[in-house]
């Protein structure tokens, strides 16, 4: 099944973002070559794909899991949690409409 993971970053967190990116982006690369990434991207702080130093105020991710358990458990080890990216991560089930 589908889930959507939506983090919200800290206050002031580009940095830290910056900082864990690699790791972040090195398990979306493995969930993608493994065909269960649907989409992945951050949210910019303001109305720009380039928010320069006003950095970003959150990040969406869609992947496919075994179970709402295993989608948590995953949502919890990234990066940006332990790097104090996010102050607040939340998950739920997803159905995909369109595109079909």
């Amino acid at each position: 099944m589908l889930y959507a993971i939506t983090g919200q970053d800290t206050l002031g967190s580009l940095e830290k973002r910056l900082a864990s990116r690699p790791a972040h982006v090195a398990r979306l690369q493995t969930m993608q070559d493994e065909g269960r990434l649907i989409l992945a991207g951050p949210f910019p702080a303001v109305d720009s794909n380039d928010p320069g130093a006003a950095g970003f105020s959150g990040s969406l991710i869609v992947a496919e899991f075994a179970s709402l358990q295993a989608a948590v458990e995953w949502a919890q080890a990234d990066p940006y949690v332990a790097g104090g990216v996010y102050a607040h991560v939340e998950v739920k089930p997803f159905k995909k409409t369109f595109p079909s």
